[in-house]
């Protein structure tokens, strides 16, 4: 809808959700702009994942506003809580591409045939064009020779790449990254974060979810850290991760990383 580079792509507005009397997340409220690499950090509890998979509506939210490009995400207006349809909410999803930390690749079907389901499916293409696009992304992510393996023949750190060519291969407006290098071998870390790198340098909008202190420091535009379900804290990584912390919160969790990761 809006062709304002300053507009926030995806606009987060005091969003909040329960689970029973569990509060996970609580007025939350971020942006990022088109271009822009937000990662969220935060202890386990906070409400990381939950705020992903809003965006995503894979978990529906109980109050506040959710917008990609303008439009409201999972509802039919802010605050009516009218749900979309499935077909809409299949449509919306397929703007905001995620990738999972354990990795949700069908196994009966091919790293090509994983990656060419959804363009088949959602996006209406031809058997021969679904083939060609995910050839493409499996060559960017490193894995041209690997199209016809099924995930059982692929590392953990392959089935992850294959997973990110899934998700760009639809053309999604965001890419929502959830923990995406906590399942795999620390060896094969490096090779997942170089495809992120790669994507955030040809100008691939994300908010991405990481453990990851010192590549979220290099590749991430703004940084948010969340506690308690709530946005602690927030802004450009030399502010967040620098050495003059005011907040004790984040002081403390970032003491755990400071001696080996950054």
């Amino acid at each position: 809808m809006s062709a304002n580079a300053n507009a926030a792509l995806l606009d987060v507005r005091d969003v909040s959700k329960a689970f029973g009397t569990v509060e996970v997340l609580r007025a939350v409220s971020l942006e990022v702009k088109r271009g822009e690499v937000v990662s969220v950090i935060g202890p386990s509890g906070s409400g990381k994942t939950t705020l992903l998979r809003c965006v995503n509506f894979l978990e529906s939210y109980d109050s506040g506003s959710i917008r990609i490009d303008g439009k409201e995400v999972g509802y039919r207006e802010a605050g009516a809580r009218q749900r979309r349809s499935e077909r809409d909410l299949a449509a919306m999803r397929a703007e905001t591409g995620m990738v999972f930390q354990s990795f949700n690749l069908f196994p009966h079907l091919t790293a090509a045939g994983n990656i060419m389901l959804g363009l088949r499916k959602v996006r209406g293409k031809s058997d021969a064009e679904a083939r060609q696009i995910a050839e493409h992304w499996l060559g960017r992510v490193g894995l041209a020779h690997k199209a016809d393996s099924l995930p059982a023949e692929l590392s953990g750190g392959q089935q992850q790449r294959v997973g990110i060519a899934r998700a760009v291969a639809m053309e999604p407006k965001i890419l929502l990254l959830d923990e995406i290098t906590s399942a795999l071998d620390p060896e094969l870390v490096g090779e997942v974060l170089a495809v992120v790198r790669s994507l955030a340098e040809d100008g691939m909008t994300m908010l991405m979810v990481t453990h990851e202190m010192a590549f979220a420091r290099d590749a991430s535009s703004r940084i948010v850290f969340m506690a308690d379900g709530s946005v602690s804290a927030a802004g450009p990584p030399a502010e967040i991760l620098g050495a003059e912390i005011e907040n004790e919160r984040l002081r403390n969790f970032l003491a755990r990383f400071r001696a080996s990761h950054f």
